[in-house]
């Protein structure tokens, strides 16, 4: 499969991801964050265990608990934390902070080098996402904003490690184990933080299966298949996609007013993605030198 086919369908799970903010807003309880994130994440973990019928070996329980956690546990607790203390935009684009640190994290962790395109792609990919989605009224919270910095962080570090402690399995069986562990270590915080849940309806069951199946068990496996494919720098930069699609089904399905200031960051954040592909291709490696001919 060809470089250009693995950045399209990486590219299609942060694109889903953008159908997260309608489908809890519109189709789930309020006020139940880490219960919510604990039923997208272990009823899939489970269910993909189920069909792959691989368990990670008790050597490899430790790395899976932690890229659970970075993975979801944590960051869907940040996000949920910013989200609540911050206008949508300043989260969100403290959110794509993480293609930089994916940056630095890779040239720490995988000795990847740091790319001069990289590091300017993903600053116009945070501006771009700043356009779209900072408006005037915005304020700061500073809980709110470690909050963010704290989920772009994890983000970042389970993405990278990701990438270092790749397994010999299948995308879908390392999902599944990430997906388990997260859910397992949400589902007593839950417990512990959150009230019982209401008695479910139809839509807060459709949004609980959409954000399970597609949003976790399918996309995951989709971008865990491109972090061991692609460069991390250059899957984090697709990260963007999200809150793009997320303002384009506002627009869409809710009829959310979208200006030019918006659509001109909409421009930016998709150029900064293309040129981030580019900026993060492999560079091939130089034919060896043929023997000298002896005198």
């Amino acid at each position: 499969m060809s470089r250009t086919t693995d950045i399209l369908l990486t590219a299609l799970a942060p694109a889903i991801w953008g159908s997260s903010y309608l489908v809890t807003t519109e189709l789930l309880p309020a006020g139940y964050p880490v219960t919510v994130a604990a039923l997208r994440a272990l009823p899939a973990g489970l269910l993909l265990l189920a069909l792959t019928r691989s368990l990670p070996p008790r050597a490899w329980l430790g790395r899976v608990f932690l890229l659970g956690s970075f993975n979801f546990a944590l960051f869907w607790v940040l996000l949920f934390v910013a989200a609540y203390r911050l206008p949508g935009g300043v989260a969100a684009t403290l959110g794509t902070l993480q293609a930089m640190m994916v940056i630095v994290m890779a040239r720490g962790w995988l000795g990847t080098p740091v790319r001069a395109g990289a590091v300017l792609a993903a600053a116009g990919g945070i501006l771009g996402v700043a356009l779209l989605l900072i408006g005037p009224d915005a304020a700061l919270d500073p809980v709110g904003v470690a909050a963010g910095l704290g989920g772009a962080a994890s983000m970042a570090a389970g993405t990278v490690l990701s990438r270092k402690w790749q397994p010999r399995v299948s995308a879908l069986s390392f999902t599944a184990w990430q997906l388990t562990a997260g859910g397992l270590v949400l589902l007593p915080l839950a417990l512990f933080l959150e009230p019982s849940l209401p008695t479910l309806t139809l839509p807060n069951i459709a949004g609980l299966a959409w954000l399970g199946l597609i949003g976790a068990a399918a996309t995951y496996a989709i971008w865990f298949r491109g972090i061991a494919r692609l460069d991390p720098a250059a899957v984090s930069m697709l990260g963007m996609m999200s809150p793009v699609m997320a303002v384009i089904l506002g627009w869409v399905v809710l009829g959310q007013s979208l200006s030019w200031l918006q659509l001109i960051g909409a421009v930016i954040v998709l150029g900064s993605v293309w040129a981030g592909q580019r900026a993060n291709r492999p560079v091939p490696a130089r034919p060896a030198a043929p023997p000298a001919r002896a005198a």
